[in-house]
């Protein structure tokens, strides 16, 4: 299983979509590996560098509607090529949430109210996320605070968590 625990960072902004995720231009490489580099090369964020603010990550935090556009696997692909395997948002395009969990990554979903005060209390801090699967809670924590906040995932989708993802379970189960 994935690490699900790291350093955040946060992107307050919704329909943030594949193309900025991973540009569409990128799409011929025939690597994983080769999409490390251009991973949110293209969002339009003020203050956001993509080169230099996404070393050291592994947690995303952001709004609504993230990985909304084409349905592609590139853009969880590029997000773990990078490091980062959970993202945490109000909501998921559909197909790009399951294409998460297809890769053996979380997409964890939180009320707007919940990721408000996530944003208030933790952005623009280093902070670090620790993701207890099992017990379906997420332990926020900077140098001043410690929030602790449950989190709903339907069982399958743990399944291809600890799996690994899709082929790995299914090569487990079928």
């Amino acid at each position: 299983m994935k690490n699900f625990n790291g350093q955040v960072l946060f992107l307050d902004r919704s329909d943030i979509n594949t193309d900025e995720i991973i540009p569409a231009r990128y799409l011929t490489e025939n690597s994983r590996d080769a999409l490390r580099p251009y991973l949110l090369e293209d969002i339009s964020l003020e203050g956001f560098n993509f080169k230099t603010d996404i070393t050291g990550k592994s947690v995303i935090v952001t709004r609504a509607n993230f990985g909304c556009g084409s349905s592609r696997e590139h853009a969880p692909w590029a997000l773990e090529v990078n490091g980062i395997h959970l993202v945490i948002a109000e909501s998921f395009a559909r197909i790009f949430r399951q294409n998460m969990f297809n890769c053996g990554l979380m997409a964890i979903e939180l009320s707007r109210e919940v990721l408000n005060g996530i944003f208030k209390d933790y952005a623009g801090t280093p902070t670090h996320v620790t993701a207890q699967i099992e017990d379906r809670k997420l332990i926020f924590q900077n140098q001043e605070k410690t929030d602790i906040v449950p989190f709903s995932i339907a069982h399958f989708d743990v399944e291809l968590v600890r799996a690994g993802g899709w082929v790995n379970y299914a090569d487990a189960h079928y």
